[in-house]
Protein backbone atom coordinates (compact mmCIF):
# COMPACT_ATOMS: atom_id res chain seq x y z
CA UNK A 1 0.00 0.00 0.00
CA UNK A 2 2.46 2.56 1.44
CA UNK A 3 6.44 1.66 0.65
CA UNK A 4 9.38 2.70 0.45
CA UNK A 5 12.45 1.86 -1.15
CA UNK A 6 16.31 2.75 -0.04
CA UNK A 7 14.54 5.71 1.77
CA UNK A 8 17.54 8.19 3.50
CA UNK A 9 17.90 11.88 4.02
CA UNK A 10 20.73 13.93 5.41
CA UNK A 11 20.75 17.43 6.96
CA UNK A 12 24.41 19.17 5.92
CA UNK A 13 26.83 15.98 7.44
CA UNK A 14 23.80 14.28 9.30
CA UNK A 15 22.34 11.07 7.55
CA UNK A 16 19.23 11.11 9.63
CA UNK A 17 17.48 8.25 7.84
CA UNK A 18 19.20 6.04 5.39
CA UNK A 19 18.67 2.85 3.33
CA UNK A 20 15.22 1.85 4.77
CA UNK A 21 13.25 -0.66 2.43
CA UNK A 22 9.73 -1.93 3.51
CA UNK A 23 5.90 -1.19 3.45
CA UNK A 24 2.96 -0.54 5.42
CA UNK A 25 0.51 -3.53 4.72
CA UNK A 26 -3.32 -2.21 4.11
CA UNK A 27 -5.59 -2.98 7.28
CA UNK A 28 -3.42 -3.47 9.89
CA UNK A 29 -1.72 -1.49 13.02
CA UNK A 30 2.06 -0.79 12.28
CA UNK A 31 4.41 0.65 14.73
CA UNK A 32 7.64 2.68 14.40
CA UNK A 33 9.69 2.21 17.22
CA UNK A 34 13.40 3.30 18.53
CA UNK A 35 15.63 4.93 20.84
CA UNK A 36 15.96 8.99 20.95
CA UNK A 37 17.37 10.22 17.48
CA UNK A 38 16.35 7.22 16.06
CA UNK A 39 15.27 9.18 13.05
CA UNK A 40 11.26 8.04 13.72
CA UNK A 41 9.60 11.69 12.90
CA UNK A 42 12.04 12.31 10.47
CA UNK A 43 10.54 9.34 8.93
CA UNK A 44 7.56 10.26 8.99
CA UNK A 45 8.07 13.56 7.61
CA UNK A 46 9.17 11.60 4.62
CA UNK A 47 6.34 9.61 4.28
CA UNK A 48 3.80 12.50 4.50
CA UNK A 49 5.58 14.79 2.23
CA UNK A 50 7.23 17.15 4.45
CA UNK A 51 10.33 16.16 4.07
CA UNK A 52 11.98 15.21 0.70
CA UNK A 53 14.26 12.48 0.56
CA UNK A 54 17.83 12.75 -0.76
CA UNK A 55 17.67 9.14 -1.73
CA UNK A 56 14.90 6.48 -2.26
CA UNK A 57 11.49 6.29 -3.66
CA UNK A 58 8.34 6.45 -1.81
CA UNK A 59 5.00 5.28 -3.55
CA UNK A 60 1.58 4.77 -2.54
CA UNK A 61 -0.67 2.57 -4.21
CA UNK A 62 1.52 2.09 -6.98
CA UNK A 63 2.15 5.58 -7.39
CA UNK A 64 5.51 7.40 -7.08
CA UNK A 65 4.66 10.51 -4.19
CA UNK A 66 8.33 10.95 -3.72
CA UNK A 67 8.66 14.34 -4.64
CA UNK A 68 5.35 15.33 -4.37
CA UNK A 69 3.69 18.31 -2.06
CA UNK A 70 2.14 17.89 0.98
CA UNK A 71 -0.86 18.51 0.17
CA UNK A 72 -1.35 16.32 -2.60
CA UNK A 73 0.06 13.58 -0.48
CA UNK A 74 -2.31 14.00 2.02
CA UNK A 75 -5.47 14.44 -0.84
CA UNK A 76 -4.13 10.93 -2.61
CA UNK A 77 -5.11 9.94 0.81
CA UNK A 78 -1.99 9.74 3.58
CA UNK A 79 -2.58 11.60 6.54
CA UNK A 80 -0.92 12.72 9.84
CA UNK A 81 -0.36 13.88 13.32
CA UNK A 82 2.53 15.65 15.11
CA UNK A 83 3.96 14.76 18.69
CA UNK A 84 2.61 18.52 19.69
CA UNK A 85 -1.01 19.06 19.59
CA UNK A 86 -1.08 21.05 16.33
CA UNK A 87 -5.23 22.12 16.66
CA UNK A 88 -6.55 26.35 16.52
CA UNK A 89 -7.29 26.14 20.08
CA UNK A 90 -9.96 29.39 19.42
CA UNK A 91 -11.61 27.82 17.02
CA UNK A 92 -14.41 25.26 17.83
CA UNK A 93 -13.79 21.63 18.12
CA UNK A 94 -15.99 21.07 14.94
CA UNK A 95 -14.58 24.19 13.01
CA UNK A 96 -11.02 22.73 13.70
CA UNK A 97 -11.96 19.07 12.01
CA UNK A 98 -14.11 20.98 9.27
CA UNK A 99 -10.33 21.95 8.34
CA UNK A 100 -9.46 18.72 7.29
CA UNK A 101 -11.80 18.52 5.05
CA UNK A 102 -11.18 21.12 2.87
CA UNK A 103 -8.72 19.77 1.19
CA UNK A 104 -11.63 17.45 -0.65
CA UNK A 105 -13.59 20.58 -1.47
CA UNK A 106 -13.02 23.24 -4.61
CA UNK A 107 -14.59 26.38 -3.63
CA UNK A 108 -12.20 29.33 -3.22
CA UNK A 109 -11.97 32.90 -2.83
CA UNK A 110 -14.77 34.01 -5.16
CA UNK A 111 -16.86 31.40 -3.84
CA UNK A 112 -16.67 32.30 -0.01
CA UNK A 113 -17.13 35.98 -1.34
CA UNK A 114 -20.29 35.59 -3.24
CA UNK A 115 -21.60 32.61 -0.84
CA UNK A 116 -21.83 30.79 -4.22
CA UNK A 117 -23.86 27.44 -4.62
CA UNK A 118 -20.74 25.29 -4.33
CA UNK A 119 -19.46 26.89 -1.23
CA UNK A 120 -22.96 26.07 0.08
CA UNK A 121 -22.85 22.77 -0.48
CA UNK A 122 -19.42 22.33 0.26
CA UNK A 123 -19.54 23.52 3.78
CA UNK A 124 -22.45 21.31 4.08
CA UNK A 125 -20.36 18.60 3.01
CA UNK A 126 -17.37 19.56 5.27
CA UNK A 127 -19.59 19.99 8.45
CA UNK A 128 -20.92 16.32 7.67
CA UNK A 129 -17.48 14.88 7.32
CA UNK A 130 -16.49 16.63 10.34
CA UNK A 131 -19.31 15.51 12.54
CA UNK A 132 -18.70 11.96 11.36
CA UNK A 133 -14.74 12.40 11.64
CA UNK A 134 -15.70 13.72 15.94
CA UNK A 135 -18.04 10.50 16.43
CA UNK A 136 -15.27 8.39 15.56
CA UNK A 137 -12.93 9.81 18.48
CA UNK A 138 -15.72 10.24 20.84
CA UNK A 139 -16.10 13.75 21.16
CA UNK A 140 -19.31 14.66 18.88
CA UNK A 141 -20.64 15.96 22.18
CA UNK A 142 -18.02 18.49 22.30
CA UNK A 143 -18.29 19.41 18.77
CA UNK A 144 -19.27 23.30 19.79
CA UNK A 145 -17.16 23.57 22.68
CA UNK A 146 -13.86 25.85 22.01
CA UNK A 147 -10.94 23.44 21.28
CA UNK A 148 -8.82 24.89 23.55
CA UNK A 149 -10.83 24.34 26.67
CA UNK A 150 -10.31 20.98 26.10
CA UNK A 151 -7.78 18.74 28.43
CA UNK A 152 -4.85 17.28 26.75
CA UNK A 153 -5.82 13.77 25.78
CA UNK A 154 -9.34 15.00 24.25
CA UNK A 155 -7.34 18.05 22.32
CA UNK A 156 -5.27 15.01 20.87
CA UNK A 157 -8.57 13.27 19.68
CA UNK A 158 -9.14 16.55 17.68
CA UNK A 159 -6.38 16.37 16.21
CA UNK A 160 -6.83 13.23 14.73
CA UNK A 161 -10.31 13.92 13.67
CA UNK A 162 -9.02 16.57 11.67
CA UNK A 163 -6.83 14.07 10.09
CA UNK A 164 -9.57 11.98 9.74
CA UNK A 165 -12.01 14.37 8.04
CA UNK A 166 -9.42 14.35 5.42
CA UNK A 167 -10.72 11.28 4.10
CA UNK A 168 -7.71 9.03 4.72
CA UNK A 169 -6.47 5.75 3.70
CA UNK A 170 -3.48 5.76 5.80
CA UNK A 171 -3.25 7.71 9.23
CA UNK A 172 0.39 8.40 10.27
CA UNK A 173 -0.18 8.88 14.50
CA UNK A 174 3.12 10.59 15.55
CA UNK A 175 3.27 9.85 19.91
CA UNK A 176 -0.54 9.92 20.65
CA UNK A 177 -0.05 9.37 23.95
CA UNK A 178 2.64 11.66 25.20
CA UNK A 179 1.04 13.65 28.13
CA UNK A 180 -1.42 11.68 28.34
CA UNK A 181 -1.83 9.67 31.95
CA UNK A 182 -2.32 5.59 31.93
CA UNK A 183 -6.34 6.04 32.09
CA UNK A 184 -6.07 8.04 29.07
CA UNK A 185 -3.96 5.88 27.11
CA UNK A 186 -5.87 2.70 27.36
CA UNK A 187 -8.89 4.96 26.35
CA UNK A 188 -6.88 6.76 23.10
CA UNK A 189 -5.32 2.58 22.32
CA UNK A 190 -9.12 1.72 22.25
CA UNK A 191 -10.21 4.32 19.75
CA UNK A 192 -7.32 3.56 17.74
CA UNK A 193 -8.17 -0.13 17.23
CA UNK A 194 -11.79 0.87 16.44
CA UNK A 195 -9.97 3.00 13.40
CA UNK A 196 -8.27 0.34 12.36
CA UNK A 197 -11.26 -1.85 12.71
CA UNK A 198 -12.93 -0.28 10.38
CA UNK A 199 -10.63 -0.44 7.53
CA UNK A 200 -7.92 2.46 8.17
CA UNK A 201 -4.16 1.36 8.41
CA UNK A 202 -2.59 2.79 10.87
CA UNK A 203 0.92 3.94 11.81
CA UNK A 204 2.28 5.29 14.92
CA UNK A 205 5.49 6.35 16.51
CA UNK A 206 4.96 6.02 20.39
CA UNK A 207 7.35 5.76 23.37
CA UNK A 208 5.01 3.62 25.36
CA UNK A 209 6.28 0.40 24.90
CA UNK A 210 2.93 -1.07 26.96
CA UNK A 211 0.84 0.76 24.78
CA UNK A 212 2.42 -0.82 21.55
CA UNK A 213 2.94 -4.23 22.52
CA UNK A 214 -0.80 -4.69 23.19
CA UNK A 215 -1.99 -2.23 20.05
CA UNK A 216 0.75 -3.36 17.17
CA UNK A 217 -0.01 -5.74 14.62
CA UNK A 218 3.57 -4.74 13.23
CA UNK A 219 6.63 -2.98 14.38
CA UNK A 220 9.42 -2.16 12.68
CA UNK A 221 12.42 -0.93 14.55
CA UNK A 222 14.82 2.25 13.74
CA UNK A 223 18.26 3.07 14.88
CA UNK A 224 20.39 5.94 13.68
CA UNK A 225 18.04 6.27 11.10
CA UNK A 226 18.56 2.60 9.57
CA UNK A 227 15.81 -0.14 10.04
CA UNK A 228 17.49 -2.79 12.34
CA UNK A 229 14.24 -4.91 12.96
CA UNK A 230 11.12 -5.75 11.78
CA UNK A 231 8.07 -8.65 12.73
CA UNK A 232 5.10 -9.20 15.10
CA UNK A 233 5.50 -7.81 19.06
CA UNK A 234 7.15 -11.06 20.42
CA UNK A 235 9.53 -11.47 17.70
CA UNK A 236 10.89 -7.27 18.10
CA UNK A 237 10.23 -8.04 22.24
CA UNK A 238 13.31 -10.85 21.64
CA UNK A 239 15.14 -9.57 18.78
CA UNK A 240 18.73 -9.10 20.48
CA UNK A 241 19.14 -5.92 17.89
CA UNK A 242 16.41 -4.29 19.47
CA UNK A 243 17.38 -4.73 23.04
CA UNK A 244 21.38 -3.68 22.02
CA UNK A 245 19.67 -0.57 20.44
CA UNK A 246 17.74 0.18 23.69
CA UNK A 247 20.28 -0.55 26.35
CA UNK A 248 24.05 -0.60 24.45
CA UNK A 249 26.05 -2.84 23.99
CA UNK A 250 27.47 -3.16 27.31
CA UNK A 251 24.57 -3.93 29.31
CA UNK A 252 25.11 -6.45 31.50
CA UNK A 253 22.85 -10.29 30.50
CA UNK A 254 20.57 -10.03 33.12
CA UNK A 255 19.65 -6.25 32.22
CA UNK A 256 19.10 -7.19 28.97
CA UNK A 257 16.50 -10.12 30.33
CA UNK A 258 14.77 -7.30 32.35
CA UNK A 259 14.36 -5.49 28.99
CA UNK A 260 12.88 -8.60 27.38
CA UNK A 261 10.45 -9.43 30.70
CA UNK A 262 9.31 -5.57 30.63
CA UNK A 263 8.66 -5.57 26.89
CA UNK A 264 6.68 -9.08 26.81
CA UNK A 265 5.02 -8.38 30.30
CA UNK A 266 3.85 -4.54 29.66
CA UNK A 267 1.58 -6.24 26.76
CA UNK A 268 -0.72 -8.15 29.88
CA UNK A 269 -0.24 -5.28 32.11
CA UNK A 270 -2.61 -3.42 29.47
CA UNK A 271 -4.48 -6.14 28.67
CA UNK A 272 -5.40 -6.55 32.36
CA UNK A 273 -6.16 -2.73 32.53
CA UNK A 274 -8.35 -2.67 29.40
CA UNK A 275 -10.04 -5.89 31.09
CA UNK A 276 -10.92 -4.17 34.08
CA UNK A 277 -11.97 -1.07 32.41
CA UNK A 278 -14.94 -3.07 30.32
CA UNK A 279 -15.95 -5.31 33.66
Amino acid sequence: MLAFDDLGIRFGGNQAVQGVTGSIKPGIITAIIGPNGAGKSTFFNLLSGFYKPTSGKITFEGQDITRLPTHEVVALGVARTFQTTTIYKELSVLENAVLGHRVRTRSGLWDALLGSGRERREGRASEAAAMEALRRVGLETQAHLPAGSLTQEAQKRVSIALALATGPKVLLLDEPAAGINPEETVGLTRTIRELAAGGLTVVLIEHKMSMIMTLADHIMVLHHGQKIAEGTPQQVSRDPAVVEAYLGGHAAPHVREELEADLLQSAESVQKVEGNHHA
